[in-house]
């Protein structure tokens, strides 16, 4: 057997194991838009304790009294927001002020200093839970840079009247603002990690929509593992796991998140979520670089072999063809995403049809984008996070650069 004939029986075995993840990945989206429907159809219930709305705040960025107002303009009966910033000459202390002197709910600011041995967030939501009255029955985090609705609160707290689940969450939505291509890849490489929560064991909090018991919250020893912690959010999971606790996924309190990117700020940020991730659940690294990297080396394997194929007047189609399909079981998948999400956030019809390609069409591309950042994030601890360099030491140990 000759070396293009045996290229070829390569070629084709990498595209049969890409079409067979790609048919289980989109049947998988069709289940995930199931649950999002059966979810928005199920009606939350009446479970609403008193509860304590964390947002730590740095910097200005686009939108920021927008995102601030509508975490003090929330559809619930009984809370109150906490802003947390390291100081009171943050550029975005003054937009805090206004907001919390605006606000219909009681609102307050919380100071906390330099942070030591943990990440600005870490330090500034530890500052805020520490002072808490132990009346509040139920954290809540948000992001400042997330813009959630009026029922978001409720329908994110309502499922912990299930003591037998450990904390209710759900991801961000990347919305492009002005567009762009680097903007409209990194909605689609967010976007991906979306259909990675659902109903099953596996989920992880984001730190941007989560809510948790005060009585869980302490149980679990979160409070104690943020001390020198860099990620809240993936710290927040792995004490829940390690107390076998549920974390329950609520589809409907996906939050938007308007902003734009250069290429620059789009790698910083997609390459420390690949070095947190590596550093906090290194079997999710590893499970993403293998599947991404196969799927990159199949493409670019393919493209090599038509390239070669046109050269010496030999058939393309029969390579060609695999490679299409492997492209359109990814983009299919992208589909998927973008009707479910469509339907869960009725009120951003407008901007989610604007920027459907970046979903849909982008979406075969955005593996490229996760290959590089699992490159990097495999050759370095380093992450720079709002102004500040990290080195992540460890899951338990986090130096200040």
């Amino acid at each position: 057997m000759d070396l293009p004939s045996i290229l070829q029986d390569i070629f084709y075995v990498l595209v049969a194991a890409q079409l067979c993840m790609g048919l289980w990945s989109v049947w998988t989206g069709i289940q995930w838009l199931a649950m999002a429907r059966r979810s928005m159809a199920t009606h939350p219930g009446f479970f609403a304790p008193r509860a304590a709305l964390i947002c730590p705040c740095k910097n200005l960025e686009p939108g920021l009294e927008q995102n601030l107002t509508a975490l003090c303009s929330q559809d619930y009966p009984n809370y109150e927001v906490f802003f947390a910033l390291a100081r009171a000459d943050d550029p975005a202390y003054e937009i805090v002020r206004r907001v919390t002197q605006k606000s219909s709910v009681p609102a307050h600011i919380v100071i906390a200093g330099r942070p030591e041995n943990c990440s600005e967030k870490v330090s500034n939501l530890r500052a805020v839970v520490e002072q808490l009255d132990p009346a509040f029955n139920v954290y809540a985090f948000a992001d400042s840079d997330g813009r959630p609705g009026r029922q978001w609160l409720a329908h994110l707290v309502a499922p912990l009247s299930d003591d037998r689940i450990g904390a209710a969450t759900s991801f961000r939505w990347w919305i492009p603002d002005r567009g762009g291509f680097w903007t409209a890849l990194g909605a689609s490489w967010d976007a991906s990690i979306v259909t990675l929560l659902g109903n099953h064991e596996r989920n992880f909090c984001w730190g941007g929509a989560t809510a948790i018991r005060r009585d869980v919250f302490e149980s679990t020893g979160v409070r104690m593992r943020w001390m020198r912690a860099l990620s809240d959010d993936w710290t927040l999971t792995n004490a829940l796991r390690a107390n076998g606790r549920h974390i329950k996924f609520v589809p409907e309190c996906l939050v938007p998140s308007v902003h734009d990117v250069s290429a620059h700020e789009l790698l910083e940020f997609t390459n420390r979520q690949m070095i947190i991730t590596r550093v906090y659940s290194p079997k999710t690294w590893t499970g993403g670089a293998l599947a991404h990297l196969l799927y990159c080396t199949t493409l670019l394997f393919g493209i090599a072999l038509v390239a070669s194929n046109l050269a010496f007047g030999l058939p393309v189609i029969p390579l060609l063809v695999p490679l299409f399909l492997v492209v359109l079981l990814s983009a299919a998948k992208g589909v998927l995403r973008w009707i479910a999400v469509s339907e869960l956030l009725p009120n951003w019809k407008t901007p989610l049809t604007n920027y459907a390609w970046a979903w849909t069409i982008l979406a075969p591309l955005t593996p490229f984008l996760y290959a590089l950042n699992f490159a990097v994030s495999a050759s370095t601890r380093h992450i720079v996070w709002r102004g500040i360099r990290y080195h992540l030491v460890s899951e338990t140990q986090t130096r200040i650069l």
